[in-house]
């Protein structure tokens, strides 16, 4: 009697255990999948910007239209601005900022641009006082004619406001833009002929 017992219980208690087990792998058919949230961007329209480069004798600035991707927010569409910027002219003007220049980060405050590059923008530079005059008044300019209410920008490396940029031209304060530099005929900007 108590073997019959026993067994009984046994019975019960697989009997239990595969009604228990069949009833979860029912639930989990039923349940929603929740695998990997799949995210859609939204396909905004391309904006059409004017970035400025060097003329190719390395003299005064040239503006050259481009397509960025679009972007909703602005600190976005500067990130974007920039990249085309540090990825050259596409019209053989020469580049203004080193390929190998990261962009850490983007702040935007009132009319002040606060742009954190890598030290690869001091690092990679080639210097001199007109190079390092093409490069800070390239960024001013493309910011200032891109996002008009952007009046001022401060340039950091890694993280510091420095000095020079590369001993040269002072970026310890706000850069206002100044588009006599894309303008050769201005007196002092080109190289004098004998």
């Amino acid at each position: 009697m108590k073997k019959l017992l026993l067994m009984y219980l046994g019975l019960l208690l697989v009997g239990g255990l595969i009604g228990y087990g069949v009833g979860w792998f029912g639930q989990q058919e039923q349940l929603p999948d929740e695998g990997i949230p799949i995210v859609v961007e939204e396909d905004l329209p391309q904006r059409e910007v004017q970035l400025y480069f060097a003329d190719p004798g390395g003299t005064y600035l040239v503006a050259e239209s481009r397509l960025i991707k679009g972007c909703d927010d602005d600190r976005d569409c500067i990130r974007s601005l920039l990249e085309a910027t540090r990825a050259g002219s596409q019209q053989g003007l020469l580049p203004v900022l080193p390929k190998e220049t990261g962009i850490l980060e983007i702040e935007l405050e009132n009319d002040l641009a606060r742009v954190n590059f890598s030290r690869h923008l001091a690092d990679f530079h080639p210097g001199g006082s007109l190079s390092e005059l093409l490069t800070v008044y390239s960024l001013a300019n493309s910011l200032s004619e891109n996002f008009s209410y952007l009046r001022q920008l401060q340039i950091l490396i890694d993280g510091e406001v420095r000095q020079t940029l590369k001993g040269h031209v002072r970026i310890d304060q706000p850069i206002y833009p100044d588009f006599s530099y894309s303008d050769p005929s201005k007196p002092g900007l080109l190289p004098e002929k004998d």
